[in-house]
């Protein structure tokens, strides 16, 4: 019986069988993730066979998924091409970071956008007080602002409703204090407070209840757009702070009049910047 004919392929034809460059394959080769199947003794030219193709896109595939080199390497070495649970989890955890960067950029350059074809509203500023009374409140640490429209319409939403919560209709009031010390990406210790009239007391565990004062004044500005661009409100107000020789007396507010729930532009969302003043 005529021994199965064996096809070698260089380095450059399975280059482009696989849709790879010949930097590439070098670099697998030095990992030791991917050896030719054979190097010629003398001219040192390496030869690649057929089988290693289904090799090359089991790479190829794991590589698409977010598995690091060395993932794949030890997959290899273990003689396996399924990930583990903790490779996936690890995986899906950094294509969701990388998926909220990617959605505050989208955001960024939808506001720039909109900066670029028409002229942007002037927000000013103003002075008043802020209610008090009984509020809802929630506390959680988030990765960014992105998950504060779903918390709101998914989470904090659903229980005041169970809890038969009312809220003053015609001062409707609800705002988030960011109570981080410093800026740490993708920790934000957020509180959510509206206030309500009536709720049933039964106990909550996404819920507490507690009183707040009246803030006798605040000094008030409008921020337009996402919320990936507080720093910029920020910068305007504080500057108008030093100026006008103000005192600060807690710690600025975030009352959110439009946003996700009722507008389909993010230009669109409205936030006040609330900072209580002595």
């Amino acid at each position: 019986m005529n021994e199965k004919f064996k096809i070698k392929l260089t380095i450059g034809e399975f280059s482009k069988l696989c849709y790879v460059t010949v930097k590439t394959l070098r670099h697998y080769e030095k990992m030791g993730i991917l050896i030719p199947h054979e190097i010629d003794e003398w001219t040192h030219y390496r030869y690649y066979d057929v089988s290693q193709m289904e090799q090359m896109n089991n790479i190829l595939r794991l590589k698409a998924m977010g598995l690091s080199l060395e993932e794949i390497r030890h997959l290899q070495e273990e003689g396996d091409d399924i990930p583990t649970c903790n490779m996936v989890n690890k995986a899906l955890e950094k294509a969701q970071e990388e998926l909220c960067q990617l959605r505050n950029r989208i955001a960024a350059l939808q506001q720039m956008q909109g900066l670029a074809t028409k002229t942007k509203e002037m927000s000013t500023f103003t002075i008043k007080p802020l209610p008090g009374g009984t509020v809802a409140n929630f506390r959680k640490q988030i990765k960014s602002y992105d998950e504060l429209g779903p918390l709101c319409c998914e989470v904090i939403g659903p229980e005041m409703q169970r809890l038969r919560c009312e809220c003053p209709e015609e001062t409707a009031y609800c705002y988030t204090v960011d109570y981080n010390k410093n800026f740490i990406p993708n920790d934000i210790d957020i509180e959510y407070c509206e206030i309500v009239t009536k709720y049933d007391s039964a106990d909550s565990k996404i819920l507490t209840f507690r009183q707040i004062p009246v803030v006798e004044k605040a000094l008030c500005f409008d921020h337009r757009g996402s919320y990936n661009t507080f720093g910029e409100s920020m910068a305007i107000i504080f500057k108008y702070i030093e100026e006008n020789n103000l005192k600060i007396a807690n710690d600025p507010r975030f009352s959110y009049i439009h946003g996700v729930w009722d507008c389909d532009s993010i230009e669109d969302w409205l936030t006040e910047i609330q900072v209580p003043l002595y």
